[in-house]
């Protein structure tokens, strides 16, 4: 039977093995801490070289996956994210190439400073210590976390979904060699050899080895974390995110804009799924803006003066419900609403929105000032699209996920977010009276 298919009920197994896999990652992760940059570079180089030529071992692991779950009714859009093809293998040792090409956080000095008694204090760039990190679906998230936390110093706990639990293994073996060979523990990186749900609430309950939790999935899998653990979590449950078109955008740019920020990729989190538009433009602008969507297979549901507007050009629109205006609708669907001001925008925005990627299209560059200042989100825009709130595009080279917490990391978790930091003191022999 395999460990996905278990449903054991046996706590002290599940208790000793959390035990087992953080003790060994936290005595892992003080190795790792003072690592040279050189060794990492060469464990990820490794580790993509290995999975490039890992591919017919990870297509038949891959292929019984698929084939689990085809027979468990998953959809054709999860299997499709299931799915290694070749081109996804080569792309995910690309993309540890990539990681092992980025400058090395660790050991930067963020500050340093002299105190009148003599004191020289220097604030340095220090890992987390041990991340765990819960996930689903695609098994090229194993290999991207694995790789970003063991180039930040961090040593890792994964836990991936039952539908990729083969491909997972077999990826997390590949790991455990690239580390061995370059002589780095294996621990550094673990992947849990079970799916059980009771196994990893007992590993939630591990304050005293995991430093910090990040989950990568639907709401339900980032609350049942969040709502379990003992361990800090960085997290996002949903992206709710708006495009405001001001009274002072041009009509062109709002127009490719929320058509991007809409259609471009709409089941990712960084999506709009919120158009306001100012009431002075609405029946000049607002048709325009609808009909570029409809065109793309945009379902549009407005509020009442939205729907008046609309009827006036023959665009289809239904009516929005209260329930709209908080919906995460990762589908071609965009709720539309008229607002009096600026003002109401960000009251709307800071009131149904999840603090994710919020925009404002204008030429107006005090209005642009007070949105970004009052709009409580992670990112906020002018002029440009959500879909830019990702670690690539902002250049931090790669991301383990995206963050709306106000404490230690916001918006996209690259490298520097996977670290924390600590003080180095220096004396000449100062005793405090």
């Amino acid at each position: 039977m395999s460990p996905r298919d278990t449903d054991s009920t046996n706590t002290e197994d599940h208790a000793a093995l959390a035990l087992r896999l953080g003790r060994a990652a936290r005595a892992a992760s003080l190795v790792l801490a003072t690592t040279p940059t050189e060794r990492k570079n060469a464990a990820l180089l490794r580790l993509a070289a290995l999975i490039e030529d890992a591919g017919p071992q990870l297509a038949e692991a891959n292929a019984r996956d698929l084939e689990y779950g085809a027979a468990s009714g998953l959809s054709a859009a999860m299997l499709d994210r299931l799915r290694l093809t070749p081109g996804r293998v080569a792309a995910m040792a690309e993309g540890v190439r990539q990681v092992a090409a980025l400058p090395d956080p660790v050991g930067e000095e963020l500050e340093s400073f002299d105190r009148p008694n003599g004191l020289r204090i220097r604030k340095v760039r220090v890992p987390i210590g041990v991340i765990g990190v819960v996930y689903e679906s695609r098994p090229n998230v194993t290999v991207d976390c694995a790789a970003l936390c063991l180039k930040a110093g961090n040593a890792s706990i994964l836990r991936g979904g039952k539908e990729a639990f083969h491909s997972n293994s077999t990826l997390a073996a590949i790991i455990a060699r690239a580390l061995r060979e370059t002589g780095l523990p294996e621990a550094c990186v673990q992947l849990m050899p079970t799916t059980d749900r009771a196994a990893l609430l007992a590993l939630l309950q591990r304050d005293d080895f995991v430093h910090c939790l990040i989950p990568r999935g639907g709401e339900g899998l980032i609350r049942f974390v969040a709502e379990n653990s003992r361990i800090p979590v960085i997290k996002h449950y949903k992206g709710v995110c708006s495009v405001y078109v001001d009274q002072a955008a041009d009509a062109a740019m709002a127009e490719a804009i929320i058509v991007n920020a809409k259609t471009q990729r709409p089941s990712v989190c960084n999506a709009a799924e919120k158009l306001l538009v100012h009431r002075d433009i609405a029946r000049e602008m607002l048709p325009r803006l609808a009909r570029a969507l409809v065109d793309r297979g945009v379902e549009l549901r407005g509020d009442a003066a939205t729907l008046a507007v609309l009827s006036e050009s023959s665009v289809p629109c239904i009516p929005a419900s209260e329930a709209d205006w908080e919906t995460e609708y990762v589908d071609l669907v965009l709720a539309v609403r008229v607002v009096d001001s600026l003002e109401d925008a960000v009251d709307f925005i800071n009131t149904h929105g999840s603090a994710h990627s919020d925009a404002i299209v204008t030429s107006d560059a005090e209005a642009a000032r007070r949105f970004q200042l009052h709009v409580d989100s992670a990112t906020v825009f002018w002029n440009a699209s959500t879909r830019f709130n990702d670690g690539f595009e902002f250049g931090f080279g790669a991301e383990i996920g995206i963050s709306t917490d106000r404490l230690h990391a916001r918006g996209p978790v690259g490298l520097k977010e996977l670290c924390s930091y600590k003080y180095l003191i220096r004396g000449e022999g100062q005793v405090r009276g």
